[in-house]
């Protein structure tokens, strides 16, 4: 399965649930350059039933930082979804991390240190661009 522009919709920040940290420098340089393209160039990957973040949290943080009120992101059933896989990244502390692992945190309230959790993708997010006044309307 390939995901392409059509894949991408919009939905409320605050459905969102992230499971990991950020580092606050990356997500400021990804700040400064989504303010530069004057919208978001690539979606977030998200579970369809409890609105995990998989991949994307640094973007995440940027939609918090401009008070965006919706984000673009692909949504997939992420536990069926066997085009999406889950490792520790090395040296973060974790032996193994499943993707239960991963929902249980998102829903919890608490998270992982940045690069606790490692998605492998098999499809390319496609490049898209969604300008930060539309993201910025409630509908």
């Amino acid at each position: 399965m390939s995901w392409d522009a059509d894949d991408v919709t919009l939905v409320s920040l605050d459905w969102l649930k992230p499971h990991e940290e950020i580092k606050i420098k990356n997500r400021d340089k990804l700040l400064d350059m989504t303010k530069k393209w004057g919208g978001f160039t690539k979606p977030l990957l998200v579970d369809s039933q409890s609105g995990a973040i998989l991949d994307g949290h640094h973007r995440h943080s940027v939609a918090v930082s401009l008070g965006l009120k919706r984000v673009p992101v692909i949504l997939i059933d992420y536990m069926e979804n066997d085009d999406v896989s889950v490792d520790p990244w090395p040296g973060c502390g974790l032996e193994t991390i499943s993707k239960q692992d991963v929902i249980d945190m998102s829903l919890s309230g608490n998270l992982y240190p940045p690069k606790t959790s490692r998605h492998t993708i098999s499809n390319h997010l496609p490049p898209i661009h969604i300008l930060l006044e539309e993201l910025s309307r409630i509908e």
